[in-house]
């Protein structure tokens, strides 16, 4: 018999997330991104899931390549544009956008044949400060590509760091729209916080990424408050129990000690299929659909939960760690991480079944 965990990826999700995106940003095309093999979902799975999506976005070439040669003809955008001269004849032929968001490439991009129509998206860095040009130097970057012959259409773009705080968008739409102010071009700036918290920023191309999962953006709220489903439930089995004494500890280190007679369970799942390590006592998992907590330090293959309000629960017990059932928002949150993390580490070794 095979070991009892496996990821399920609803499909059905998928394509409801994605209209709850384009719901919230009716007047605007979606660039769903589907970064990180769909931010753990399944590359092809994740666009065949999603096709009903204005075009894609991500980021690397070959994963591009991947969609075109499957037969999609939506835009595509690599989010970090190129990174080699020699990219720019795959991304013509093809029929991709690329993210400008630098002095380099804006020099790679003068090796474009005139009519090559290269459709580019200039980033413009408003305070994040990762990528992007600075605003004063944008002008002279917009007139680069509009004078660049080879160049198609031209989309600015900037990137909010704190559309899910109490920060805002306020103060970068600010910075932005001095840029943008008189030029005509068509903006995209609205990535999953955005679309769902501020709809002036939507414009001509939003971006949803970790809403289209299932997973609220936002710390203090859950997806299901926003009419998201959650994309994937990672679920496994209690392969074994243990009845512990008051004083037991449990675990590599001990971490755990009992504070009273109790048992627990253990769960065929560890940090080898991607479960945090560092998860805490406590951090929420679903047995037979009751809600409890785990126990002790979690190991390669195992970890342990507390079964004193599953009373009934025995081997082959369905467990579930984060999904349908369990919010990864909250799984996540005790963890001190996110559920873009615990997405994006499931371990190849977990089978994945498809559900429709």
């Amino acid at each position: 018999m095979p070991r009892p965990i496996s990821a399920t990826i609803d499909l059905g999700a998928l394509r409801h997330n994605l209209g709850v995106a384009q719901r919230h940003a009716p007047r605007s095309r979606v660039f769903a991104v589907i970064k990180a093999n769909a931010y753990g979902h399944g590359l092809m799975r994740a666009a065949r899931a999603m096709a009903g999506a204005s075009g894609f976005a991500l980021l690397e070439l070959e994963a591009a390549l991947q969609l075109r040669q499957a037969g999609f003809r939506q835009p595509i955008l690599l989010l970090e544009g190129f990174f080699d001269v020699r990219e720019l004849s795959a991304l013509v032929e093809h029929r991709m956008a690329a993210v400008v968001h630098n002095h380099d490439q804006l020099q790679m991009l003068r090796e474009l044949a005139p009519g090559a129509g290269l459709d580019v998206m200039l980033k413009i860095n408003t305070g994040m400060n990762r990528l992007g040009f600075a605003p004063a130097d944008c002008p002279a970057a917009i007139e680069a590509l509009r004078s660049n012959p080879g160049v198609g259409s031209i989309t600015l773009m900037t990137h909010f760091a704190n559309a899910d705080d109490a920060r805002g968008v306020a103060w970068q739409m600010e910075a932005f729209e001095r840029v943008a102010r008189g030029t005509g071009l068509a903006c995209s700036l609205a990535n999953s916080a955005a679309i769902l918290r501020y709809p002036a920023t939507h414009f001509d191309w939003v971006r949803p990424g970790i809403m289209l999962y299932g997973c609220s953006p936002f710390s203090e709220r859950i997806g299901a408050e926003f009419d998201l489903k959650p994309a994937m439930t990672l679920a496994s089995e209690l392969i074994g129990m243990q009845q512990l004494k008051r004083g037991d500890v449990v675990g590599y280190g001990g971490v755990f000690t009992a504070e009273k007679d109790m048992r627990i369970g253990v769960v065929a799942c560890g940090y080898a299929d991607g479960y945090p390590r560092h998860a805490p006592n406590g951090t929420p998992v679903a047995v037979d659909g009751r809600l409890t907590g785990t126990v002790g330090r979690v190991s390669m293959d195992m970890l342990c939960v507390d079964l004193s309000g599953v009373p009934d629960a025995h081997a082959g017990s369905q467990v579930v760690l984060w999904g349908a059932g369990n919010p990864i928002e909250k799984v996540a949150a005790a963890a001190g991480t996110v559920g873009y993390e615990l997405m994006c580490a499931l371990a190849p070794r977990v089978p994945v079944i498809e559900q429709p």
